[in-house]
């Protein structure tokens, strides 16, 4: 898969929630971090999504904030 977004992340479906229009989507990261998603129920039944599968988390934003303490 190619795409224009420069943001991909490799990692492994930990969990997945469906609900009643979204599902949650955690993604593990190889060195342990997390990511969130919530995309629509009928793209992760589109995907078969489920805990332990290879996925590439594509981030697309117009802004990136940056926090330092």
């Amino acid at each position: 898969m190619r795409m224009s977004a420069r943001n991909q992340l490799k990692g492994k479906v930990k969990t997945v929630k469906p609900g009643t229009v979204m599902a949650e989507i955690v993604v593990e990261l190889p060195d342990g971090q997390e990511i969130v998603s919530a995309i629509t129920l009928t793209s992760a039944q589109d995907l078969k999504l489920k805990a332990g599968d290879d996925v590439v988390a594509i981030i697309k934003s117009t802004e990136v904030i940056i926090g330092k303490e």
